[in-house]
């Protein structure tokens, strides 16, 4: 096989296909660039040898599978082509048209785009049912994820056969239809976009939201993420989702992170991003709370896996004693002191509060996956309400934080809106169930898919969820998806 490009994807490529048994060419424009490469590898994989990780000899056999070649035709031979150059339309189909006048009618052609389509990458090439899209991660010899992308011409043959190479080799193959952002690119979105929306309208601080998503599971908040991918890049990518997509406002790049590129605060590779680095995110500021009164009488109200987890909870607070149930209600949360606390169902506090007549309320949000994570909580009624709510949690043993009263809370409305995502791309065909759970785990290391999360929170809640940010928001960001409409 061929490997175009000897940068760190191209060579990440090289490398797990070497050490799968392949003889691999690496060719770059660049003089002497696949020679270096190869030279930076075998430093690397030196390294791995010192520490134990790998044998001398499987490194010796990998590196002598791995070819520099100085010319494209001194690989005309091969079988597969993987291209990994600069995401550029116009210089990826130059490639390829030069490449198949060497190659034989036979050979398969793959790019590892992350971003432009399959299809227009093949538009112009005699073969174009021999063009498929093979998208790495990075690092290419960790990330177990490849996305398989089939264009408008892809022969179901030759994108099964990349799909079976993949799993050869060692990864885990999704089969993607070719559209903007392919499955990770695109479902990731809200993951990044929520939290923007929620710093323009003020509702919490980084440091508050980042928080409050590792409690959830993942395992980096959105802010500091995207200190870590570099704003200049994070935005780009949603720039060409947006864009692909004809401006579909579901899409449309941040205001907040539009000025931070602007401003030159890319993140860890300029210093400065939402946090000062190396230093990262602050500490959480701490909610104040204070003590419970010790003669408090618990209700848990409501039924099924959050309402069991806060009865739990509630009795493991009171020495064992059963916690007492009002199973009727049709409302999830605890009542104590005067004051109920509701799992949010998409709608804010106030309209809560207006809905049942209460005077003062407050409601939660996800409970955490992590135990003694944090959780989110906004209020409405008297000044002390706060606090109160505060000391409930902080009882049952979660780290509250206010923020402010905003339709879905924090990790709601965004498991929400992965969901929904994901709704809509098996809707469209890019992918089924099972590949976009697989994808979102895989590729971007997701404590769950987005139908695992479907199944967690339930499908009507999830509506219940959206359709509240919908009433809020109005437009067509926050639209349910026609395939949870159907399922609910």
């Amino acid at each position: 096989m061929l490997v175009v490009g000897a940068g760190i994807m191209g060579m990440g490529i090289a490398q797990v296909a070497a050490l799968a048994g392949h003889n691999v060419s690496v060719f770059d424009t660049r003089a002497e660039a696949a020679e270096q490469a190869k030279q930076k590898l075998a430093d690397s994989l030196a390294a791995l040898v010192t520490k134990g990780k790998m044998t001398a000899e499987v490194v010796q056999a990998l590196l002598a599978r791995i070819t520099p070649v100085a010319q494209l035709s001194d690989a005309a031979h091969v079988g597969l082509v993987v291209e990994a150059i600069v995401e550029n339309l116009a210089v990826k189909r130059s490639l390829f048209q030069e490449i198949e006048g060497l190659v034989s009618e036979y050979c398969i052609l793959a790019t590892n785009t992350s971003s432009l389509s399959v299809t227009a990458i093949a538009n112009g090439l005699k073969y174009p049912a021999r063009m498929v899209g093979m998208h790495f991660f990075n690092p290419v010899p960790l990330m177990k994820l490849v996305e398989v992308v089939s264009g408008l011409q892809t022969d179901a043959a030759v994108g099964q056969a990349i799909f079976d190479l993949a799993e050869a080799w060692g990864k885990t193959a999704v089969h993607a239809r070719s559209t903007p952002g392919f499955i990770v690119n695109r479902i990731a979105r809200p993951f990044y976009a929520e939290t923007l929306a929620l710093l323009q309208e003020q509702a919490a601080q980084p440091a508050q939201l980042d928080a409050l998503l590792r409690g959830a599971g993942f395992r980096m908040g959105p802010c500091e993420l995207m200190d870590l991918i570099g704003h200049d890049t994070n935005f780009s990518v949603t720039q060409s989702v947006f864009e692909a997509n004809f401006f579909d406002r579901r899409f449309t790049p941040s205001l907040v992170q539009r000025e931070l590129v602007e401003g030159g605060l890319l993140g860890r590779k300029t210093g400065r991003g939402f946090y000062s680095h190396p230093e990262g995110a602050p500490a959480l500021v701490a909610t104040h709370a204070s003590a419970l009164p010790a003669n408090a009488q618990w209700v848990v109200h409501g039924i099924g896996a959050v309402a069991d987890t806060l009865a739990t909870a509630v009795s493991q607070l009171l020495g064992g004693k059963a916690a007492s149930r009002a199973t009727s209600s049709n409302w999830v949360g605890v009542e104590v002191a005067g004051l109920q606390l509701h799992q949010t169902d998409g709608r804010p506090a106030w309209q809560v509060a207006q809905d049942a007549r209460l005077k003062d309320m407050a409601v939660f949000d996800e409970l955490p996956a992590v135990a003694g994570g944090a959780l989110a909580f906004a209020c409405v009624g008297r000044e002390e309400t706060s606090e109160l709510a505060a000391s409930v949690l902080h009882a049952l043993g979660y780290v509250p934080v206010l923020v402010s009263d905003t339709p879905g809370l924090v990790v709601a409305r965004t498991v929400a809106m992965l969901v929904n995502e994901a709704a809509d791309a098996v809707l469209q065909g890019v992918c089924t169930l099972e590949g976009a759970n697989a994808a979102m785990k895989l590729g971007v290391n997701y404590p769950a898919g987005p139908f695992d999360w479907l199944d967690r929170m339930g499908r009507a809640r999830v509506v219940a969820v959206l359709h509240a940010l919908d009433a809020c928001y109005r437009g067509e960001r926050y639209r349910v998806s026609p395939w949870l409409q159907r399922a609910v």
